[in-house]
């Protein structure tokens, strides 16, 4: 929302004053109120549409469930929820800030470098720029099976393997009608959310639309905004006695109410 604003402003004024305008004329509208820093990764709240770094406000929300520039209520259990990136802005700071973009790419490859896990007969995180589709399906020999999808897409973030085990339990009509799949490792992009992780699920089992399933990390239900990154770096890799690759559990989605 706020990057289609910033870029309906700058097509008009170009257009009356024929001005160029500097990156300080904008630096309002791409720095994050929490770290001051350009924006990186934009991520709107819904309730309220203040943008904010996607690290930024998800660090936030582990402690609070209100905005931290207004205030308000942004959800009552679960303000990840909430939360949408805003794309359009992050390609408009990326081409006022030269240079910006490789950085952050550096940076989150360094980072993924420091924090690799060691490998358990199992293959480590590969960093380096892999030609792949978002969602990747792999076998127990390793071998990979293409989901089809553009081959370009996030070819430049980090990959992690996940594994996939169903959990057989009751959920909303009483059965468990969620089935393991025959192929339950996987390769993907580190950037994946657990929502693209539930859409990959049900084309898999040939589930309703209307069928929700939880995702789980160590029994704890995952946000559908979670990347898999954010999970394994705040549940999976601070329980020592886990190992590689990462494990997630799905299963139908339990009504408490």
């Amino acid at each position: 929302m706020l990057g289609y604003i910033i870029r309906q402003v700058l097509a008009q004024e170009m257009a009356a004053t024929g001005r160029k305008h500097l990156v300080r004329d904008f630096n309002h509208f791409i720095t994050c109120y929490l770290c001051r820093g350009y924006l990186i990764k934009p991520t709107t709240v819904t309730e309220c549409l203040h943008t904010f770094c996607k690290s930024c406000i998800v660090q936030h929300f582990e402690d609070s469930n209100d905005c931290p520039k207004c205030g308000i209520q942004v959800h009552e259990t679960n303000p990840l929820e909430m939360l949408r990136l805003d794309n359009t802005l992050e390609e408009i700071i990326f081409k006022l800030v030269p240079g910006l973009r490789e950085k952050e790419e550096q940076d989150e490859l360094d980072f993924w470098r420091q924090n690799q896990p060691k490998a358990n007969s199992q293959e480590s995180l590969t960093f380096h720029k892999f030609v792949l589709p978002e969602v990747r399906v792999v076998g127990r020999d390793g071998d990979d099976c293409d989901n089809g999808g553009d081959k370009d897409y996030h070819r430049s973030d980090p990959q992690i393997a996940i594994c996939l085990d169903c959990l057989h339990n009751t959920g909303q009509s009483g059965e468990s009608s969620v089935t393991d799949l025959m192929k339950r490792f996987i390769r993907c992009s580190s950037r994946v959310t657990v929502g693209t992780i539930k859409k990959f699920l049900s084309l898999k089992l040939k589930l309703p639309s209307s069928y929700e399933l939880d995702v789980l990390c160590n029994g704890e239900i995952m946000g559908r905004d979670h990347t898999l990154e954010f999970i394994y770096m705040t549940r999976w890799r601070l329980h020592r006695d886990n190992t590689y690759p990462m494990v997630l559990e799905y299963r139908p989605r339990i009504d408490f109410g």
